[in-house]
């Protein structure tokens, strides 16, 4: 999900109407030209970071700062200047609005980790809001360097007087201590129960770890529970990224793509620029619509979503498996218009990262898209793979599952799963 840009060049680099076409097979946008990424990065230097890092902070002018700290996302762009703007908005967040704690806070876990944390512990303090306390609280304990931080945590939350109120920001903060929930089964035992899952329904299995700068791996069902294969009979897998730009965690806004079970709800061609032109796949998290939308081909026991109802949904031996639970509790948290989809952002931006070239977003499932920089036409596109894979599956009208199988770093391969599937 993309927050509401506020200025004129980052909001045209994500919601202008795109200048791409699909015509006989031929796909471009000429956004992705080399030309035209100079000229947008140049853009975003200068005239979203740059110029409104600029302008002096106070209330007026937070939405300014707030389309900054979106672009140094985007960009991962770091300078001493940057570095100086951003420790004065740390140094004042405890009296800026609540939507400017929580894109400062989105925008330093991922490019300050480790910096900050005593003003983290601070806003845990003073804040009133469930989901500025649960992203101070991450921000702090993602450092690192306090052997104590989850004691610490837990002190300062026991003492919030909606400690008792069923908060789901509150449950995914505190998955950390739940006793299990971050060890693997094993890959076998997972792949065995998933591949169980849902009969009769398409399904698309995405793979990951669970350091999301490993790429995971897609792979598709049909409804006769056969996994999609190529003219050649091998399966086909398609990398897949589900780590977002700031890299938070499943619950928080901007955040990890969940685990758990998607509706597939349809194909649709995006208007978003940085999405591109290629057929994306919608998806559904559960308290997106209601049970009786979401099941596929079965009643819900009940009209409103509960933990039990959306239990229906898996095989008896995962039924008690939390990590799959996550895609519930997003939604629940707020959580919306999470996609699987190609992209047309710059890869040069993470030349460095070990997921290059596929591209972070803002908690979607992404595949890699390879555009030609002189005429902007697309020459590979994983994404399309993956639509006709679905297409050749019975069509996006099922469901995804997103998993974590290890901590391995290294991106899920096929043959590592391949003596798994049946």
């Amino acid at each position: 999900m993309k927050r509401t840009a506020y200025l004129p060049i980052f909001c045209f680099l994500f919601f202008a109407q795109p200048s791409f076409a699909q015509k006989d097979s031929v796909v471009y946008a000429k956004n992705t030209v080399k030309a035209v990424r100079m000229k947008e990065h140049s853009n975003l230097i200068n005239n979203s970071i740059t110029k409104n890092l600029s302008r002096p902070l106070n209330a007026v002018n937070e939405e300014y700062w707030i389309d900054a700290f979106d672009a140094i996302e985007l960009t991962t762009y770091r300078s001493a200047f940057v570095d100086s703007r951003v420790k004065l908005a740390f140094d004042s967040i405890e009296k800026r609005s609540p939507e400017f704690q929580r894109a400062l806070l989105e925008m330093a876990y991922s490019n300050y980790k480790g910096k900050y944390t005593d003003v983290a512990e601070k806003l845990m303090l003073k804040t009133t809001e469930p989901k500025i306390f649960a992203m101070a609280a991450e921000h702090y304990l993602a450092a690192g360097t306090d052997p104590d931080a989850w004691n610490k945590v837990i002190r300062i939350f026991s003492k919030r007087s909606d400690k008792d109120k069923h908060v789901p920001f509150y449950y995914g903060l505190l998955t950390g201590l739940i006793k299990g929930y971050s060890d693997k089964e094993s890959t076998a035992w997972l792949i065995s129960n998933l591949q169980q899952a849902l009969p009769g329904q398409t399904l698309l299995l995405s793979l990951q770890r669970k350091n999301r700068d490993q790429p995971g791996l897609a792979l598709v069902r049909d409804r006769n529970g056969n996994w999609v294969t190529d003219d050649s009979g091998k399966i086909i897998a398609i990398p897949q990224l589900a780590r977002s730009l700031s890299n938070l965690p499943f619950y928080l806004t901007n955040g990890n793509t969940p685990q758990g079970i998607f509706r597939m709800n349809g194909f649709d061609v995006s208007k978003s620029m940085a999405i591109g032109p290629t057929t994306n796949l919608q998806l559904l998290m559960p308290c997106e619509t209601s049970p009786q939308a979401f099941f596929l081909g079965a009643n819900p026991t009940d009209s409103v979503w509960s933990e039990e109802v959306y239990k229906e949904l898996l095989p008896a031996p995962l039924q008690d498996y939390l990590p799959l639970f996550e895609s519930f509790f997003a939604s629940k948290a707020g959580r919306t218009e999470i996609i699987a989809h190609g992209t047309t952002v710059n890869p040069e931006f993470y030349r460095n990262h070990p997921y290059y070239p596929l591209t972070p977003t803002q908690g979607c499932l992404c595949t890699r898209e390879i555009w030609d920089e002189q005429d902007g036409k697309r020459s590979i596109s994983d994404q399309q793979k993956l639509v006709n894979a679905i297409r050749k599956a019975g069509g996006p009208n099922g469901y995804c599952i997103v998993v974590e199988l290890d901590n391995q770093q290294k991106p899920v391969s096929l043959q590592e799963v391949l003596s798994f599937l049946k």
